[in-house]
């Protein structure tokens, strides 16, 4: 759509599976891995994506090949008009600048060697946006913005010397120095206490309020998700199930799978809706079910999900791919007020 920031169109990434001697000699081909297969969606401008699932649903992968460190087999990345799997050169230095990452272990990916202060300004001077001091000056701004103070203090202590959130920190410091367009925040919050979770997510709904920053947010909890996001992405085995405006999707769910996350979360709410019965665990990418993905783990699947691929269907602003979905207030029938 005209306007969007970023477009993301029929994307797959598969990954060949490694091959035994016997097997190779055997001449028995790849087993293939379709870790994200055939997803579409857009982003708008200030606008916060959720991608939501369990492990093993695709989110991940999905973020790697937006911040271009896994190659799709197909499908396009459209980024303010320009292709990122075909831009090269200069335009893919530009682009590349503009778009930031949040991983979701800060020590792994913070050196633990370096000063933070140093870390957080060193896009700077990969990027030529500042000479070192100039970088320094930006570097301390930032750590004080994020909420390192006083700066000086923070800026040449190692990672090591930093509590988690702290270091999380500095980590959304360093995405934000080379002031983005989009960051990709990859579970920021998963490995943080939970008494500093909520500041964490503060900073990138700032980020967004403040610098107009877009954020695809990926996590496994849908009320994390709701804590910023506008609208949400649920992701199984590589396929997103249900997507639209979150407060929808989380009040009132049309996919059984959307259901199932939904009432697993939990809530201080005395009307809630009962536990959505879902068995077993997800499925094998490799090996992926045919017809509805879900549909051995599925509590409302058909015979017809077995064998079909359920089409699109749009309700309430949202959009879900179910044969069989949950009808408005599905969730609720039964549950008192």
């Amino acid at each position: 759509m005209a306007g969007d920031l970023l477009v993301v169109e029929d994307l797959r990434v598969y990954f060949p599976l490694y091959r035994s001697l016997l097997e190779r000699l055997l001449g028995r081909p790849y087993k293939i891995v379709r870790a994200v297969d055939g997803v579409s969606f857009t982003l708008g401008r200030r606008e916060v994506l959720a991608v939501v699932g369990e492990s093993g649903s695709g989110k991940t992968t999905l973020g790697k090949a937006i911040l271009g460190l896994v190659k799709p087999v197909s499908g396009r990345i459209l980024f303010d008009g320009v292709d990122l799997a075909r831009a090269k050169g200069g335009e893919a230095r530009r682009v590349r600048r503009r778009i930031s990452a949040v991983f979701q272990d800060p020590y792994k990916s913070l050196d633990p060697l370096m000063p933070v202060g140093e870390q957080v300004a060193e896009p700077l001077l990969i990027h030529r946006m500042a000479g070192r001091s100039e970088a320094r000056r930006m570097a301390m701004e930032m750590l004080e913005k994020v909420g390192l103070t006083p700066a000086s203090e923070f800026y040449w202590r190692r990672p090591h010397q930093l509590s988690g959130g702290q270091r999380q920190r500095v980590a959304i410091a360093r995405a934000l120095i080379t002031q983005p367009d989009l960051i990709v925040a990859d579970e920021p919050v998963s490995m943080i206490d939970v008494s500093l979770r909520a500041s964490i997510l503060e900073l990138l709904e700032s980020a967004r309020r403040e610098l107009g920053v877009s954020v695809i947010l990926i996590t496994h909890d849908i009320a994390t998700a709701r804590v910023i996001a506008d609208t949400v992405a649920v992701m199984y085995l590589g396929r997103i199930v249900e997507y639209g405006p979150i407060d929808a999707v989380v009040e009132d769910p049309r996919h059984p799978y959307t259901a199932a996350l939904v009432t697993s979360t939990p809530s201080i709410s005395r009307r809630r809706p009962p536990r959505f019965p879902v068995k077993g665990e997800i499925g094998d990418p490799a090996n992926p079910p045919p017809g509805c993905r879900f549909h051995p783990r599925c509590p409302l699947a058909l015979e017809e999900c077995r064998r079909v691929e359920p089409p699109s269907a749009s309700d309430s602003g949202r959009t879900y791919w179910c044969l069989n979905p949950l009808g408005p207030g599905g969730l609720w029938r039964g549950v008192e007020a």
